[in-house]
């Protein structure tokens, strides 16, 4: 006797960095409840780093490599993937509303799979719109046991499905894992020298966002973490120096640009997701300096800085793939509000 699916259409939201076994166990269960499983890959066009390691098209391909060991069928796999939106909520759920509607073309019958464990499943009661069909499966398994077991050397045969881990043994020989432990290693020293304070520290930082004549001004990180990716020019506050005059100290000495600030500040705003720096807490105060149109004054990286250019706002706006951290959405959220 042929069970019909209880459900058209099943959405399964994750970050899958990388996918593991009980990942792939939920998919195969939802396949047996849904007639199309719709998997919503998370953090997308996002630069890689120790807790996004995986690009978008990796993972996809884990996935189904993994789905197909299984033998199921992957014609009734899709995806869908979503950029982070740290401080904007309602951008992320439209993300991930827009993403299953390009594939169910309206349809209402689709329903939410997943297990609420923690915090981070929060999101599993933002779309009322759609049915919650809870998972049978529950494993204390979780992807940041399976990263920290990738930098520092160990087995992951228990954490991941064969094609998985041979993907990952692959991956081990590249560039992109070598960078990676190390960053990997500079966090945890980092953390080290914190480990005795008597409470966990708070870190306060500035960043310049400098427009001019539709560019804005990037450096290229030289040290771990964010080795070679984009950033703005800034850096932590010292102990006798405002925000704004600490902000100006790192914009000079990183790119050389000496800024009056009466005449070209335009805004400030503070950046404080929980997450936002791998390092620990670390509240950003960024900085928008509007200096009109122009040629654009000459830049050069020093400092921390292995390099400083002028970057068209529109390659900015599209690729925050390239960005350190949060900084991508720093821009953004100046540059739409103008």
């Amino acid at each position: 006797m042929k069970i019909e699916p209880q459900f058209t259409y099943g959405v399964l939201i994750g970050r899958f960095q990388p996918p593991h076994q009980t990942h792939i166990a939920v998919m195969l269960e939802a396949l047996s409840s849904v007639q199309k499983l719709i998997v919503i890959i998370g953090s997308a066009k996002t630069a890689r780093n120790i807790k996004n390691p995986f690009l978008t098209e990796e993972r996809q391909h884990l996935i189904l490599e993994a789905l197909k060991a299984a033998g199921a069928d992957t014609s009734r796999v899709a995806f869908g993937f979503v950029r982070d939106y740290f401080y904007n909520e309602a951008m992320w759920l439209a993300s991930v509303q827009q993403g299953v509607h390009g594939i169910t073309k309206g349809s209402d019958h689709v329903a939410l799979l997943g297990h609420i464990k923690d915090g981070s499943s929060y999101y599993l009661k933002s779309f009322p719109q759609w049915d919650y069909l809870p998972t049978k499966i529950v494993s204390s398994l979780n992807a940041t046991d399976v990263r920290n077991a990738l930098w520092t050397g160990q087995d992951t045969s228990q954490m991941v499905n064969p094609s998985t881990r041979t993907w990952l043994e692959n991956f081990k020989q590249t560039q992109d894992y070598l960078d990676l432990v190390l960053e990997y290693q500079y966090v945890q020293d980092y953390k080290k020298l914190w480990s005795a304070a008597p409470y966990p520290p708070v870190f306060v930082t500035t960043d310049a966002v400098v427009i001019k004549s539709g560019f804005v001004l990037v450096i290229k990180r030289g040290d771990h973490p964010g080795k070679g990716k984009y950033a703005m020019p800034g850096g932590f506050l010292n102990q006798k120096e405002t925000l704004l005059a600490g902000c100006l100290r790192e914009l000079l000495e990183e790119t050389g640009l000496k800024l009056e600030a009466d005449k070209y500040l335009k805004n400030t705003a503070v950046f404080d997701y929980p997450d936002r720096s791998l390092r620990g807490r670390t509240i950003t105060h960024a900085f928008h300096f509007d200096l009109g149109i122009g040629s654009l004054p000459n830049i050069k990286g020093g400092d921390d800085a292995a390099d400083a250019f002028w970057m068209p706002l529109s390659e900015a706006l599209s690729k925050p793939e390239l960005f350190f951290e949060d900084h991508h959405a720093i821009i953004e959220h100046f540059v739409l509000r103008q």
